[in-house]
């Protein structure tokens, strides 16, 4: 069997805000890997001045769990993008379960639904599938269709090997590695201008 056959079952449970361990079910292909329960508090530890009333983006959304997160804490709406059919099924699904009206599922290739997305992001969050060449593709396809508002913060997570081109202007915020895991904290400066 192919590994792109193989699938995977699992759950997690929802760390903050108003669904607050509520447990989301997932499955999907073997590439499949929700952020473990510490990374995301980390995260949402960085995002909480910003979180509440945020736009979030949620790329390669797989099981949902950054932008399921998000809407719990606040966030005004969030889009989750997945290009795999039975994970949106299985998103449409965890979303209706939580009545979460404002999040929408896109079943779509992210690249593709950046070139034709005309909404603005305060949060976006790209958690791709480790070392094929993505997140340098993502950012760029960020920078380019101007999907970001100013000030956004970008998070990141990718595996500890793999190299960054960060887009100018762009500032690094928070850096952290757990294992074989590298996770950051990007924002875009108002003026553009890289932050030292």
């Amino acid at each position: 069997m192919k590994r792109s056959q193989i699938k995977q079952h699992g759950r997690l449970r929802i760390i903050g805000g108003q669904w607050k361990k509520r447990l989301i079910r997932f499955r999907g292909a073997a590439d499949l890997r929700p952020t473990p329960d510490s990374v995301r508090e980390t995260l949402f530890n960085w995002l909480a001045p910003v979180v509440v009333g945020a736009q979030c983006l949620d790329l390669f959304a797989g099981s949902g769990a950054l932008g399921i997160e998000a809407a719990s804490r606040g966030a005004a709406s969030v889009n989750l993008v997945e290009m795999h059919r039975a994970t949106c099924r299985q998103l449409s699904d965890t979303l209706s379960m939580l009545n979460a009206s404002n999040v929408s599922v896109h079943c779509e290739e992210v690249l593709d639904w950046l070139d034709h997305c005309n909404a603005r992001y305060d949060i976006v969050f790209v958690d791709p599938p480790y070392g094929e060449g993505l997140v340098d593709r993502c950012l760029n396809r960020l920078e380019r269709c101007a999907v970001l508002n100013a000030n956004a913060q970008i998070y990141v997570e990718c595996g500890v090997r793999e190299k960054l081109v960060i887009p100018s202007g762009w500032c690094q915020l928070q850096h952290k590695t757990t294992g074989q895991v590298a996770y950051r904290l990007f924002s875009v400066s108002e003026t553009r201008e890289t932050l030292d």
